[in-house]
């Protein structure tokens, strides 16, 4: 068996890349020959990783797609040496270069990993739809990351008979102590809510700021991620003279963001449009047994990952006073929260253990494989 993971970006830039991350990497780990096809500034191959990755060089990024004529040749030359292709979704580039690579080629299995729809490029989706529905429909099956996502996808209504749900999953959680014990120190006599991500549109952090005014001068909002919005974020902290209750972390070492996690006593997912399918820093949260604060996003699976009252709350979003009062909530009651941190870990070996979802992806490919 020969697996090719298509996608944007190796290492991963985002959540839908670090899941294609977890996921290769967890299969050649197991022994499967797992390659991935993807994106970078620099063209060539990287051997960094138990995955082997052919990279197309970017020629520029319109509508968050990376355009890259040489992904067709490449896949092209590949693409007879593999029993499956993999196909992370959404990523129009990725499509338009297996449109042109598979023809005729009906012995290769696809599998699409639906991970979002497209949201916010109207212009771009108009132009992708057809293409997008070819994919679909050449598809043999199609894995999302959540019942509720599927259900709730306008693009997948006509193809339920074939789509599933696999949840994505992490690593078990590691801590470096000495950086846990170093935050220890710098936060101490504070209870912290940490909150992780791009600082982009639809992660609303500008809600959890303005949160922040509603909150005892005991509780600190951290914020990590670096992203465009970091200076408009910047400005309402100082508007709103919050600096000594919420504070931007910018970019956090792989070494530190276990220390974070367990540092903190909330951990808080504003976010606010369906661009947010999934939410995989909730289940990094919860593998360390913190309660969860996130909103209610119609259509996507964040309040599937976060069980409202009982692993967290799930409260309206775009709501500065409903996310205060969910954290002061959980923050003021022990037995509520110690009900929530037993059932986050709980949670989390439930749906989010990469090594069990992975195996389910393998019983996917091995059924694919059979009825060829």
């Amino acid at each position: 068996m020969k697996i090719l993971h298509i996608g944007k970006f190796y290492p991963p830039k985002g959540g839908v890349e670090y899941a294609m991350f977890l996921i290769t990497e967890k299969l050649n780990e197991k022994g499967y020959n797992a390659d991935v096809l993807t994106t970078s500034e620099k063209n060539g191959q990287i051997y960094d990783y138990k995955t082997k990755i052919y990279t197309s060089k970017k020629l520029i990024k319109y509508a968050s797609t990376m355009i890259s004529i040489d992904m067709i040749s490449k896949l092209k030359s590949i693409i007879q040496n593999y029993n499956i292709i993999h196909i992370h979704q959404p990523d129009p580039m990725a499509t338009l270069a297996l449109f042109f690579s598979i023809y005729k080629k009906k012995n290769i299995k696809i599998v699409v990993h639906w991970h979002s729809d497209v949201i916010k490029q109207k212009h771009l989706l108009k132009l992708y739809k057809p293409l997008q529905s070819w994919l679909l429909t050449r598809a043999d099956i199609i894995i999302g990351t959540t019942p509720v996502y599927i259900n709730n996808s306008v693009f997948l209504k006509k193809y339920l008979t074939k789509t599933t749900f696999v949840p994505l999953g992490i690593p078990k959680p590691q801590l470096v102590y000495e950086n846990y014990i170093e935050l220890l120190n710098k936060y101490k006599n504070k209870k912290i809510v940490f909150s992780l991500g791009r600082l982009i549109y639809y992660k609303g952090f500008q809600y959890l700021i303005e949160a922040a005014k509603y909150l005892p001068e005991d509780i600190i909002i951290l914020i990590g991620g670096i992203g465009p919005l970091y200076n408009d974020l910047k400005e309402i902290i100082e508007k709103n003279k919050l600096q000594n209750k919420v504070e931007l972390l910018g970019y956090i070492d792989n070494d530190f963001i276990g220390a974070y996690y367990k540092l903190c006593d909330v951990f808080c997912l504003p976010s606010i449009e369906k661009s947010e399918a999934y939410g995989l820093v909730q289940l990094e949260a919860m593998s360390y047994g913190k309660p969860v604060i996130a909103t209610k996003i119609k259509g996507s699976g964040v309040s599937w990952v976060n069980q409202d009252s009982v692993t967290g709350i799930n409260v309206e979003s775009k709501n500065e006073h409903a996310l205060a009062k969910a954290i002061k909530e959980i923050l003021e009651n022990k037995d509520l929260y110690k009900k929530y941190s037993e059932n986050s870990l709980h949670r989390y070996y439930d749906i989010g253990d990469n090594d069990k979802n992975v195996n389910e992806i393998i019983k996917i490919y091995n059924k694919l494989l059979l009825e060829t």
